[in-house]
């Protein structure tokens, strides 16, 4: 008896969380007309948005990827001074309103010493794609660099010794042992960070209006046209996203 009301608990429990947060998405899709719903996926400024919005978070991500992965390594492997003021530094992203973030950005590599370095090299972060890339890479970053430190960290030190004790190079080991034996929290932490950035608004707008985003976007249409004409953008980006996570889900639940 008392097992049963500890299963009946957990899943009233359950229900009231899946109600809040499946009900909204549910809303929006029965709101909007499959007529209204197809015109707008038809519109090439809404699907400029969302090619533009998955690539520079794609982007984003793989940036990430590359510099990221041996940070969380480090992390996750030594112990040195000033370590957990640089675990606290990663995750600062995530704690600050995204306008802040935003502004922070635009004083850094706006008009400023910084800007003018990268403008040498022929890179502008204000209004152009290397802005929104930058943006989003800073407040979703914190995502993948922390998932992989916890994979890492589920890596048995053992097993990179006993490779390395059988003439496998640091770099071998790195790819074949610790990448290899932690790629479910990698492709999480990495898919947390890319679905981060495709929703990313606040830093985004401030340093890039043009070209638009689709969270900018639809921004720009709700403060224009109002609900009826924003709400079907959000509908179609919900439903993309929603169609690579459920097939990326899939693939990480399938590896071992």
């Amino acid at each position: 008896m008392k097992n049963k009301s500890f299963k009946f608990t957990l899943i009233s429990l359950a229900l009231i969380i899946i109600f809040f947060l499946s009900i909204p998405i549910i809303k929006m899709f029965i709101g909007v007309s499959s007529d209204t719903l197809l015109k707008t996926i038809k519109e090439g400024e809404v699907l400029a948005s969302i090619f533009l919005t998955m690539k520079v978070s794609a982007w984003a991500m793989i940036f990430v990827l590359i510099t990221g992965l041996p940070l969380a390594y480090i992390i996750a492997r030594f112990d040195f001074f000033g370590k957990s003021i640089l675990e606290a530094i990663i995750d600062i992203p995530i704690m600050i309103p995204h306008t802040a973030a935003g502004i922070a950005l635009l004083t850094t590599f706006g008009d400023s010493a910084i800007g003018d370095f990268f403008k040498f090299f022929g890179i502008e972060f204000i209004g152009t794609q290397y802005g929104i890339m930058i943006a989003m890479m800073f407040l979703s970053a914190p995502f993948l660099i922390n998932g992989a430190k916890d994979g890492f960290r589920k890596v048995d030190v053992k097993l990179e010794k006993v490779a390395r004790t059988l003439g496998a190079s640091p770099l071998d080991v790195f790819f074949v042992i610790s990448i290899a034996n932690s790629k479910k929290d990698i492709i999480n932490g990495a898919l947390m960070m890319w679905s981060r950035g495709l929703g990313e608004f606040g830093a985004v707008v401030i340093l890039v209006y043009h070209p638009m985003t689709t969270p900018v976007l639809i921004f720009d249409r709700f403060n224009s046209y109002g609900l009826n004409y924003s709400a079907p953008v959000a509908v179609v980006i919900i439903g993309f996203s929603l169609i690579v996570f459920i097939i990326v889900r899939f693939i990480t639940n399938s590896l071992k």
